[in-house]
Order: C-alpha cells, then sequence, then structure tokens
C-alpha cells in the first residue's frame, strides 16, 4: 500500500519517525505546519496518517467517526490490534488513548478504494490553512499566535451512500468558526464525490488555541512563512 513508507510495523505495534511523519505530511498532504517538522520542539505525528494507518488496517466503511485525543510524538508505539468491533481506540503501549474510532455498514479493504479516499481527504486538509482557515480568521477579526499557529485536529466523520467507487473527490460546501474567548472552534462541512455522482458527506472539526485580535500585517507575515516552506519544499523535491 502506499502508506508503507510512512510507518513501521512490528507485530501488532506500529510506530512513525519523525523523518516518515514529516515526508507524509508534506509529500502527501501538502501540509506545512511546523509541527510536523523533524526538528519541531512538540513534533506531532499528523493526525491524517492516523487516521489513513486506521483505514489501511481495518477497511474504509461506510459511516466512520474519529475523535482525536492526543499528540503522537516520534517513535510512539501504537496497538493496532488484529481484529476490532465497530467502536474501538488507538493506544500507545503504555495505554494513553490517541485516538477513537466508530464505524458502520458495509466496509471494503480494496486499496484502490482506499488510497483514492485517502489521498482526496488528506489533500484537502492540506489546503485548510491557507485557504480556509486564515480567510475565517480575518472574516472574524482574530488570529492565532504567529509565533506558536497551534491548529488541533479534533474530529472527522463521514457518511457515504455506497462504496461503489474507484475514484473520489471532495469539495468543501460550508465552513464556520465561532470564537469564544482565546478559542476557536471550526467546522468544516464536506462532500465526496465520483465523478457527477455524489456519494457522501462528511465533517471535519478544529480548535485553534491562543486567539488574540486580528493584525493584518502579522497574519500576512505569518502565511507568507508558510507558503515559503511550502515552495521551499517544492523546489527541493
Amino acid at each position: 500500500m502506499f502508506l508503507s513508507p510512512y510507518f513501521n510495523k512490528a507485530q501488532q505495534l506500529v510506530s512513525v519517525s519523525a523523518q516518515q511523519a514529516s515526508e507524509f505530511a508534506k509529500g502527501v498532504a501538502q501540509d506545512f505546519n511546523p509541527i510536523h517538522d523533524v526538528d519541531a520542539k512538540k513534533f506531532c505525528v499528523p493526525g491524517d496518517l492516523l487516521f489513513a494507518l486506521v483505514l489501511g488496517q481495518y477497511g474504509l466503511s461506510q459511516k466512520m467517526t474519529f475523535r482525536f485525543e492526543g499528540m503522537v510524538g516520534s517513535g510512539v508505539n501504537l496497538v493496532f490490534p488484529d481484529a476490532v468491533g465497530d467502536s474501538f481506540a488507538i493506544l500507545d503501549d503504555k495505554d494513553k488513548q490517541y485516538l477513537s474510532v466508530s464505524r458502520s455498514g458495509e466496509s471494503t479493504l480494496c486499496e484502490v478504494q482506499t488510497e483514492s479516499f485517502v489521498r482526496s481527504y488528506v489533500a484537502f486538509s492540506g489546503l485548510n490553512f491557507t485557504h480556509v482557515l486564515v480567510p475565517l480568521m480575518k472574516q472574524h477579526g482574530v488570529m492565532i499566535n504567529p509565533a506558536r499557529p497551534l491548529v488541533i485536529y479534533e474530529s472527522m466523520s463521514f457518511d457515504l451512500n455506497t462504496l461503489d467507487f474507484d475514484s473520489i473527490a471532495l469539495n468543501l460546501v460550508e465552513q464556520t468558526l465561532v470564537v469564544d474567548g482565546k478559542r476557536g472552534d471550526v467546522t468544516l462541512k464536506f462532500e465526496l464525490h465520483c465523478g457527477d455522482k455524489l456519494v457522501g458527506t462528511g465533517e471535519k472539526t478544529l480548535v485553534l488555541s491562543g486567539l488574540r485580535p486580528l493584525e493584518a500585517q502579522s497574519m500576512d507575515e505569518m502565511v507568507a512563512r508558510y507558503e515559503g516552506r511550502r515552495m521551499s519544499y517544492q523546489q527541493a523535491d
């Protein structure tokens, strides 16, 4: 499977090195959040990679909900049991929980379908910062701390009408930001299409921490740094 370069597995233990996580974030998800840099002080494995690993291990079900409950560091040993039920959690070998999953409906282990779904979803995630979050913050007159831009992946869910597809495309249809003091709750709703056919809908939630009044110059500089990281990666690739 295309995820093989981005994780290590020994029996039921799955781990992701900082290098593997960083390569997935930048190369697959086009996510240039500094928290996924190899040398980041508060490095964490992308939530999208955890989501992708679950689908790769247990398959794609029609209805699934993922709740992210902890930040996975480099080399943490996650336990992926050989078999799971309709509700299960991903913990490490010290019983710390990082992710809870619920699923229902028909399911498939088809690698073509799973890869198409994962690639479409993580590509959408990679565009969230500059194309979605920045406009939302400007609209509400707030911004995250440019020195420590913390955006927390909280949950995602989707509901597929059918598993009869070989490729899938994701379209954002609604985005909202609710500001409560220094916290911002973002909800992104999307549709999933196979060609002209609507095959499902979904929702993703994020938390923006350390909100402060918008400073246009600081916001522009933060976006420029982010885009500069993207350009540097693409030129070096």
